[in-house]
């Protein structure tokens, strides 16, 4: 008589299937977060030294100009920050950020003053630094969502411990729209004032700087009465800001 031979092999349960998944999505997510932090702290090593060729809004704004089928007018010159003006740099100091020369990247009564304001329904304020600023601009997308904020104070910490005072300034002015399709002091020194970004006077300087909130909807030159108003402003700040030491 035949002896029949059971198998003894089990086939695996389905948690033990659900184990494997999840041990695979775990190290997928392992690896993921290595490679974001090797990447990130990599580029931002690599621009401390290097200048920035393009920034994120610079790509947008070329989309959004062939979208609409309008002329792509781009202008950005990179320029060391021994050639930009201490004029701009004070005037951007007093337009953006009063603080910049002494907080660790975050101006958190500014965030506190710009959070109250926008609950009262007034007009929203970012309440943002010229280091968040730059962290921004040149590693992020344009945006309010709480992931992008979260990104911004990660490469904020980042080029405030890499960089410094002085390459985040040099960073910031090298890349932030001062126009429409106007990048940087020294393509905005050309278009605005027909000169270089070393040569700008205070009240030039102060004209840029007044119409960075907006760039692309006032002129630095022919300037509207609220512009003008905020030039003044501007320069009576620059008086007190002294020499710049950073």
């Amino acid at each position: 008589m035949a002896t029949k031979i059971t198998s003894t092999k089990k086939k695996p349960s389905p948690k033990k299937g659900n184990e494997s998944f999840k041990t695979k999505l775990s190290r997928f997510l392992f690896k993921a977060i290595l490679w974001f932090f090797g990447l990130s702290i990599a580029s931002v090593v690599l621009f401390k030294y290097v200048p920035v060729p393009f920034t994120p809004l610079m790509v947008i704004r070329g989309i959004e100009n062939k979208t609409a089928s309008k002329e792509n007018n781009f202008s950005h010159d990179w320029e060391p920050i021994g050639n930009i003006s201490l004029n701009l740099q004070k005037a951007v100091i007093a337009s953006e950020d009063g603080t910049f020369l002494i907080h660790n990247g975050f101006d958190f009564k500014a965030m506190q003053k710009a959070y109250t304001s926008n609950e009262r329904g007034r007009k929203i304020k970012g309440g943002s630094t010229i280091s968040q600023q730059t962290a921004k601009n040149v590693f992020l997308w344009q945006g309010r969502s709480y992931l992008r904020k979260g990104l911004e104070a990660y490469f904020t910490v980042l080029i405030e411990l890499i960089w410094g005072k002085e390459r985040i300034m040099e960073v910031y002015l090298n890349s932030i729209e001062m126009g429409d399709g106007v990048y940087g002091a020294q393509a905005a020194a050309k278009h605005w004032y027909r000169k270089d970004a070393a040569s700008l006077t205070p009240i030039q300087a102060a004209g840029i700087a007044a119409i960075l909130p907006s760039p692309r909807r006032f002129s630095a030159t022919s300037s509207s009465s609220y512009i003008n108003g905020r030039k003044a402003k501007i320069v009576r700040v620059m008086k007190q800001i002294g020499k710049i030491k950073y």
